[in-house]
Formats: C-alpha cells, sequence, structure tokens
C-alpha cells in the first residue's frame, strides 16, 4: 500500500494579485477545503489595514500561527488543502510550515505593479487599503525552490489553474 502524502498548498502574493481566486477555485478543483487567511486576521489588523497602516510582524505572529495551523489540520484530516495567504517573506513561509507541521507547497502569483494596482482598484469591499501595495511590493521576498511555483498574473486565469493543478498532481 503506497503511503499518503497530505497536500498543504499556499497561493501567495500581494495584496490584488489574484490568490484568493485562484486558490478557491484550485480548492474546487481538488475538491480540498479552502482557508481564506485574510478571514483569519484579528478585527485590530483588518483596522490597521483599513486605515492603511503596514502590519508589524508582531501583528502578523498570531496570524500565521492560525494560517499554519488549519492548513496542516485540512491536510492531515483531508488529504488536501489550500490556502490564500500573503506569505510575503521567508521568515513567515518558515513560520507557516511551523505551525502546518508538514511540507507546504507554494504557487506564487506575482506581476507588474500596474497590473495588481488596477486589479485593488477595480474590487470592491476589501479591507486592504490599495495604498498599502508599495508597501506589500518592497516586503516581497519571492519564494524560490522545488516547492515554489511561480506564475504571472497576467497570464489566462484558466492556465494558471491547469499548470498549478498539472504542477501539484503530476499525471503518472
Amino acid at each position: 500500500m503506497a503511503e499518503r502524502s497530505d497536500l498543504a498548498v499556499i497561493v501567495m502574493g500581494v495584496s490584488g494579485s489574484g490568490k484568493s481566486l485562484l486558490a478557491r477555485t484550485l480548492a474546487e478543483s481538488l475538491s480540498a477545503p479552502f482557508i481564506e487567511a485574510d478571514d483569519l486576521h484579528s478585527w485590530e489588523n483588518q483596522q490597521k489595514m483599513a486605515a492603511g497602516i503596514a502590519l508589524t510582524d508582531a501583528d502578523r505572529w498570531p496570524w500565521l500561527d492560525a494560517v499554519g495551523r488549519q492548513l496542516g489540520q485540512l491536510a492531515r484530516r483531508e488529504g488536501r488543502a489550500v490556502a490564500a495567504c500573503s506569505a510575503l517573506r521567508q521568515v513567515y513561509r518558515e513560520r507557516l510550515h511551523a505551525a502546518a507541521a508538514l511540507p507546504i507547497r507554494y504557487i506564487h502569483l506575482g506581476g507588474s505593479r500596474e497590473v495588481i494596482a488596477a486589479r485593488m482598484r477595480a474590487r470592491a469591499g476589501h479591507f486592504m487599503n490599495p495604498s498599502l501595495l508599495d508597501s506589500q511590493i518592497a516586503t516581497l521576498e519571492p519564494p524560490v525552490g522545488a516547492n515554489v511555483l511561480s506564475c504571472d498574473v497576467s497570464e489566462d486565469p484558466e492556465a494558471i489553474l491547469m499548470r498549478a493543478r498539472a504542477w501539484l498532481i503530476p499525471s503518472h
């Protein structure tokens, strides 16, 4: 009997990169639970971001721990789980990994500031103030390694989804 390998995936990138849409669609296509990391932010963190105040690492640690724990728990219980989480710095990804207590694969959505800023201006009802985009871009440490798939947000979303699925579950 083959040993089960739990699949924990984080679709990451700056705000407005499309990570929530891709992660939700990917989770549906994999019959996996979806986690919206933004929903796990404290009310205080949401208020800061809405006011255009960048979060400090001290603000982020409990949030990252909660996201990682939930991702790990769901991946172990369901066999697969997908989260949308900015995970901008390597130290944040290490924190997520420690909290999940299992390997995480990352799909990094990157692209030009102009494309992402236009997306942010077009969306309604999100607490993230578009003025924080530049600080997010400055904070971003693009991930590298065998556990990372990088995609350009200007690509067709369906093509990104198919590429992500093929990377996560290669056909035999």
